[in-house]
């Protein structure tokens, strides 16, 4: 089964404590460029080559999802048959990709999307049909395959099968899709076998041959995700007509890329998934389809030993990944943490400080701002004010869950009191703290417990970094850091909910989507910066103004009354509409 259901985080799966293919890739090129753009989600303008890798990938697709007609005789009428959808799949992927780059915020001034060639689209689409073309081939020559005959008697030889226009969609969680029953799929492109026992015809070897693809139509996250949650991928295309499972990426460049050298290590992780996901079943083979050619990279598939060695070495990066990073997160880098800016995707990771105090990237930053340190003017405080993990003294009053959180997740949830304030305590996600349930009887200290807010009330995240403890024994671990325990705690009555800060827009991004029900969700994010620190700032939804859409990088803006929040363990703030005043103020 291609696809499968987050055993944890809820039918959305948007845990953000799982290793993914994508992660690991930027993580073993460098550590420090996976947390500055996928932990802390500082990113750069959107590039052409980013919209067209998404908008071809998923033309590809959606031209192997067309079935031919039973007429056709040939490889040559079965190569002129498809090769006639492609322009039109062009010309739709040109306009989505027009369509993403104009809603793109922040893009690139050196190379813009108009200059992508319809021409251009046209040849990826067939270089990716050549590769295709070759398996059709190949099935024809093996006489259908293996499964031909079970074919031919209306049977899929997979629980999942093929996904094809002339057949509905499968969706992960179909019960959240509305007036599902009451759509009709189809396009006028039914299956016709021929009889048993016959010779197997050319449009049977292209249906035969057909992989697995992310269907274009299916809005739910198509993604295989392990059994105990810590890790998920999602597969392109899956090979399966000669008994043989091959696991296959698109690439829209070409294999000279600097980027290539990460495709081994990204396929051999959706084996590794695989495996996990399959009752241990092994793969047969890797491929990376790159449609400049088009060129077929194949690997080999890892063995049984490979895989158990495989799934340490995950654990032990995931706990990695996750253990990086407290506070708001300085840059300029300080010396020795900044690389070189060589490796491939470096961006923001070669900015950072020498010994003698000067910038290693200076035309990084110049290519934003002018500005190379500025003051902070009150009421406004440095980023590095912003309190990002608190301990809290109380008694637990009453326990719940795991039940639903503000989205949709099944977390555990307490009630902490102390005096007479009391306080939501929460999993920041699901599974982030199973011991919530299990801590000491009575008094007791939460420590690094993640502040935020929740409908104008603080609320108080639990997670892997977070402990509840006796008072005895918290007092014991803080003495020993020579601190006193009535010191270093927050009365939850005193807890901060909202902060007012100011600095320079270092990138920004706006994104938006369906959830699993349809329903539309927006979310714009741009990074402060005050010289020192960098934070990232959030909205959602309605909050989203069109004042923040006329931000630009560079821009010196002013936020009032933002809310305390956190994103993967690291502070972020929040705009609410109704209580945060954003100011640009630049001249």
């Amino acid at each position: 089964m291609p696809v499968g259901l987050p055993p944890l985080g809820g039918p959305l799966g948007r845990s953000r404590s799982r290793i993914s293919a994508s992660g690991l890739t930027t993580f073993l090129r460098c550590e420090r460029q996976w947390f500055l753009g996928s932990k802390l989600g500082l990113s750069g303008p959107t590039t052409p080559s980013q919209v067209l890798g998404i908008v071809i990938e998923d033309e590809l697709c959606g031209l192997l999802m067309h079935r031919p007609d039973a007429s056709i005789n040939s490889l040559t009428e079965l190569s002129h048959w498809i090769a006639q959808k492609v322009p039109d799949a062009a010309r739709r992927a040109q306009e989505a990709g027009q369509a993403d780059w104009d809603a793109s915020l922040w893009r690139t001034t050196d190379w813009v999307w108009e200059e992508i060639e319809l021409e251009t689209m046209e040849e990826k689409l067939r270089a990716g049909l050549t590769l295709f073309m070759e398996e059709v081939n190949e099935c024809m020559n093996a006489s259908g395959g293996p499964y031909l005959e079970q074919y031919r008697k209306g049977e899929c030889p997979f629980e999942v099968p093929s996904p094809a226009w002339g057949e509905e969609p499968r969706f992960p969680v179909p019960d959240k899709v509305r007036s599902f029953g009451m759509r009709s799929w189809a396009r006028d492109e039914p299956m016709v076998w021929n009889e048993a026992g016959s010779q197997v015809s050319w449009h049977e070897a292209w249906e035969i041959a057909r992989p697995w693809v992310k269907d274009p139509r299916v809005h739910q996250p198509q993604r295989l995700y392990h059994p105990e949650g810590w890790a998920a991928g999602e597969l392109d295309l899956v090979m399966r007509w000669d008994g043989r499972i091959r696991l296959i990426d698109i690439k829209s460049g070409d294999p000279t890329s600097r980027f290539a050298a990460s495709l081994q290590h990204q396929l051999r992780f959706y084996a590794w998934l695989w495996h996990e996901t399959h009752e241990g079943q092994l793969i047969d083979g890797l491929e990376g389809w790159y449609l400049t050619g088009p060129h077929r990279l194949t690997y080999d598939a890892p063995l049984k030993e490979e895989i158990q060695a495989m799934t340490s070495e995950f654990f032990t990066i995931n706990k990695a990944m996750q253990g990086m990073g407290s506070g708001p997160v300085a840059l300029p880098a300080l010396p020795g943490d900044a690389c070189s800016g060589e490796a491939a995707g470096c961006h923001w990771c070669s900015l950072g400080k020498g010994p003698d105090g000067s910038l290693i990237n200076d035309q990084l930053l110049a290519s934003i701002t002018s500005a190379r340190s500025f003051e902070v003017s009150s009421p406004n405080q440095p980023l590095s004010s912003i309190p990002n993990r608190v301990h809290v003294h109380g008694t637990f009053t009453g326990a719940w869950g795991p039940l639903p959180n503000h989205f949709g997740e099944p977390v555990l949830g307490a009630m902490l009191m102390a005096g007479g304030a009391q306080i939501t305590v929460e999993e920041s996600e699901p599974g982030s703290f199973p011991a919530l349930h299990d801590g000491p009887k009575g008094e007791l200290v939460i420590i690094n417990a993640l502040p935020g807010v929740w409908r104008g009330s603080p609320r108080l995240y639990l997670d892997s970094k977070s402990k509840v403890v006796p008072v005895a024994e918290a007092e014991e671990h803080f003495s020993d850091s020579g601190k006193d325990l009535k010191e270093i705690t927050t009365r939850i009555g005193l807890l901060r909910t909202r902060a007012n800060v100011e600095g320079i827009v270092l990138s920004l991004r706006k994104r938006s989507g369906v959830r699993l029900d349809e329903k539309p969700w927006t979310m714009f994010a741009m990074h402060l910066w005050d010289g020192a620190h960098v934070v990232e700032i959030a909205a959602f939804g309605s909050s989203i103004s069109g004042q923040m859409e006329a931000i630009r990088p560079g821009n010196r803006i002013t936020l009032m009354a933002a809310e305390l929040g956190w994103r993967a363990g690291l502070p972020q703030l929040r705009i609410d509409n109704r209580k945060t005043r954003l100011t640009i103020k630049d001249d």
